[in-house]
């Protein structure tokens, strides 16, 4: 069993992050936290208009100060980022503070999933598939190094890869006293 304060949610754009980290938190009562959205209030814009205005050197940069206040709570399920790993600061600070879940996903299941979403900054060329194989190339083992259980996606609805989890967690992650 690996005692952790926060379960977190690693992986890429559209491997189900958000959707299965709800069903999860709600499973363990656990408080649901999506950095994506932490950033959004944080720095009250969108995050086209964060990408737009300060590039992604300055995205990420209002992702690795959004995780570090995420982070320092306990008692939560967080969402990251897709690139949030890319950063070893953040990368030392994730293994640190939660069990770390690694949803994975093909690139194949990314494309039919993110087929009519219009709000991810990296997405916004013709080549989507080249750089969702890119992004898949960089960043995979950053996401293998880091996780404590890694679930394939793919074949699973939300709710199934939720049912997954919940049985694979129960044998490996040992929820932290929170009063500590």
């Amino acid at each position: 069993m690996n005692p952790a304060p926060n379960l977190i949610l690693i992986g890429p754009m559209g491997a189900g992050k958000t959707c299965i980290g709800r069903r999860l938190a709600e499973r363990f009562t656990l408080d649901f936290v999506d950095v994506d959205q932490a950033i959004v209030d944080a720095a009250g814009a969108s995050i086209p208009t964060i990408f737009e205005h300060a590039g992604e050197a300055g995205f990420r940069n209002h992702e690795r100060e959004a995780l570090a206040r995420v982070l320092e709570g306990r008692g939560q399920l967080v969402s990251t980022g897709g690139g949030a790993v890319l950063d070893p600061d953040n990368r030392a600070l994730i293994a640190r503070r939660g069990f770390v879940v690694y949803l994975r996903v093909s690139v194949t299941a990314q494309l039919e999933r993110l087929a009519r979403d219009k709000g991810r900054p990296l997405l916004q060329r013709p080549d989507r598939e080249q750089v969702l194989h890119d992004l898949a190339a960089h960043r995979d083992p950053l996401y293998r190094e880091l996780a404590d259980l890694t679930l394939d996606t793919d074949p699973y609805t939300a709710a199934d890869a939720t049912a997954q989890l919940v049985v694979k967690l129960a044998s490996q992650w040992q929820r932290q006293d929170l009063t500590a």
